[in-house]
């Protein structure tokens, strides 16, 4: 018996590092998303289509902001040989996160009324407030994440995974059957991301705290002239990624009335399950790794293998989720919600392509072909928006059907690009 047990142990010591990764940050990462799944049912019940409406335009102008507020600074954290960069990666990204969240805060102050007549959604006066707020919170998650990603700690990563859905949940179905309006599902958001920082906080603060005391200036600005291309780049191509995703949902929700917005939030949070719960484990997992290969001269095969992943353990409960949504979303959410559910089938294609582009898209950085990735970016804006926006001059009511059809092509065109550069290193 003792030698049988020596030999599993022998053989799980032996697991590709690829696999034993991917199962560390599923393993929070499953519950996490396992919370939120059954906690949409209620949400559902107990917030209005119309409440999801004005969350939607908050979600979406927050993660549109959100992705540029570090100036990219922090997606580069992993990849020095030496910590001291590393360390100086974080606090250039930590400085730029508060500047341009007190900025955004400063531009809500000065211009409140003119962007609440822009986006014309009056409910949406209150919750505009928590935008910078929520900006900051992302942004040092997102160092700290890094940072940890740096170590290979995936499991405080997937801890924090947990402790957010965990709380967050709790906060919007308290507040929610307490104040009616979408003030719970917006305050839930915040505490999404700011939960769970508070461990890889430590972790940050332990691992570079002889780091703290010798910070310079002058070793900043040669990180920063390093690195320069990240924000000139990277933060602009995300920018542009960002609004090809999120500022159509704020232009559906001001152009259709009703609750458009709504029923395409749900959708969205449906369809991004699969999407958070493996793309992004396995890009945590990719970014890892993809430097070392990249050195080898091995990314390409490297990330064939990450797609063929992505495609038996993501694409597949994809489909099985669409195909069903439309008959199991009037049962689940309510009778409300049928539109939502025919939303699912639309979005299928899109959301398929980019659960296996997101992940395999970070060997762009890893190859410094940021201008690259800015060009498919701006390409993205263009078709996602640019097109959108002319169509809406003529009609109104098919905007939700283009930008979902917009985000295939969007995301395919992206495929073919990484994969041609992946094989030319």
């Amino acid at each position: 018996m003792t030698g049988f047990i020596s030999k599993v142990k022998d053989k799980i010591g032996q697991q590709d590092n690829f696999i034993k990764a991917i199962s560390l940050l599923l393993s929070g990462t499953v519950i996490a998303q396992g919370i939120n799944v059954l906690a949409l049912p209620m949400l559902t019940r107990i917030y209005t289509p119309a409440d999801f409406s004005v969350f939607a335009v908050y979600t979406s102008l927050l993660m549109f902001i959100s992705v540029a507020s570090c100036l990219r600074f922090e997606i580069a954290i992993p990849l020095p040989n030496d910590d001291k960069e590393a360390f100086n990666l974080a606090i250039l990204a930590l400085i730029s996160n508060i500047i341009i969240s007190f900025a955004i805060l400063c531009a809500v102050f000065l211009f409140h009324d003119d962007l609440i007549t822009v986006i014309n959604q009056p409910k949406f006066s209150t919750f505009i407030w928590f935008v910078p707020l929520g900006i900051f919170f992302i942004g040092l998650y997102n160092i700290v994440q890094y940072w940890a990603t740096r170590k290979k700690n995936f499991k405080v990563i997937a801890k924090s995974r947990v402790q957010q859905s965990i709380v967050s949940v709790a906060f919007q179905i308290v507040i929610g059957l307490i104040i009616t309006g979408a003030f719970g599902l917006v305050l839930g958001q915040i505490i999404r991301f700011s939960a769970g920082i508070w461990e890889l906080c430590k972790n940050f603060i332990h691992d570079t705290k002889e780091s703290i005391k010798r910070v310079k200036l002058v070793d900043l600005k040669k990180t920063f002239i390093d690195n320069q291309e990240l924000p000139k780049y990277s933060a602009i191509e995300s920018l542009a990624n960002a609004a090809g995703i999120q500022l159509p949902v704020v232009i559906i929700a001001s152009l259709v009335p009703g609750t458009e917005a709504g029923h395409l939030s749900l959708a969205m949070q449906v369809m991004a399950l699969p999407v958070a719960l493996i793309g992004s484990a396995i890009s945590q997992i990719y970014l890892a790794h993809a430097t070392e290969h990249f050195r080898n001269g091995n990314l390409y095969h490297y990330t064939i293998k990450s797609i063929k992943q992505l495609i038996l353990i993501g694409v597949i409960p994809l489909v099985i989720i669409s195909l069903l949504s439309p008959f199991i979303f009037p049962i689940v959410f309510g009778k409300e919600w049928v539109r939502a559910g025919e939303m699912t089938l639309w979005m299928l294609p899109w959301f398929a392509m980019q659960l296996i582009v997101s992940p395999i898209s970070m060997a762009l950085y890893v190859t410094k072909k940021n201008k690259v990735a800015l060009l498919l970016q701006i390409v993205g804006l263009i078709i996602r928006v640019g097109v959108l926006l002319l169509l809406s001059l003529v009609s109104i009511n098919y905007l939700f059907e283009y930008y979902a059809i917009s985000g295939f092509v969007f995301y395919f065109i992206y495929y073919i690009v990484v994969l041609l550069h992946t094989k030319q290193v």
